[in-house]
């Protein structure tokens, strides 16, 4: 089961969530890993952390001011991306372009989508996986699992119809070991989270409480 913790812009420390990372992932046979903003990848990197990117533009070296290059992160320490998370949208090309700009750069790929027929069309892309996420449930830590679980079947049915090889996450208001067992139950092969954690007075415990019933 993966377990990748979005830290967004949360007023947390990065590096201190990075090491609960890496420790309670040495205590699990799940993976977890975690996504820090683009300023704090080489220091949560440098935890020994599994480290992924909030994002990258579909981007070659060059005139691109303010924008995110693939091989800056994985030169950062980063080993996988998001991208087209429901707090930074794509469109489509977008998409495609940001997908391949990783896979040059050697970076594994996670697409977002908020619903089983966008799911469908991230999948044909060619990520490493795609999550699931209903906007609505975000933050709300009502896990879709239990608001809507026929969502998560169906964004797995979606994916398979399209690619086998392309693995389905479960996003939005996940927080429990329960919420990633359920997950589980339903065909995802791992989970998307944020606050959870990010937001957890001691993150270690939080993570801990994730992965114990698995």
């Amino acid at each position: 089961m993966f377990v990748l913790v979005n830290l967004k812009t949360y007023p947390c420390d990065p590096v201190a969530v990075a090491e609960a990372v890496r420790d309670v992932n040495e205590t699990t046979d799940a993976r977890l890993a975690v996504a820090p903003q683009a300023a704090h990848l080489e220091r949560v990197a440098d935890t020994g952390a599994e480290t992924w990117a909030q994002h990258v533009d579909p981007i070659e070296h060059g005139s691109n001011t303010g924008h995110t290059l693939a091989e800056s992160v994985a030169n950062a320490g980063a080993v996988g991306t998001l991208i087209n998370h429901s707090e930074q949208r794509l469109k489509l090309a977008d998409i495609d372009g940001s997908v391949q700009a990783a896979e040059r750069a050697g970076l594994e790929t996670v697409v977002c989508a908020n619903n089983p027929a966008q799911i469908g069309a991230a999948a044909a892309l060619g990520p490493d996986a795609v999550a699931v996420e209903p906007p609505a449930l975000i933050g709300t830590g009502t896990p879709v699992s239990q608001a809507d679980p026929d969502i998560v079947e169906d964004a797995v049915d979606a994916a398979e119809s399209v690619d086998n090889d392309v693995s389905v996450l479960c996003g939005a208001g996940i927080s429990t070991g329960d919420d990633v067992v359920a997950a589980s139950d339903l065909g995802s092969e791992g989970v998307l989270l944020a606050s959870g954690v990010a937001k957890a007075d001691d993150p270690t415990a939080a993570l801990e409480d994730l992965v114990d019933p698995l």
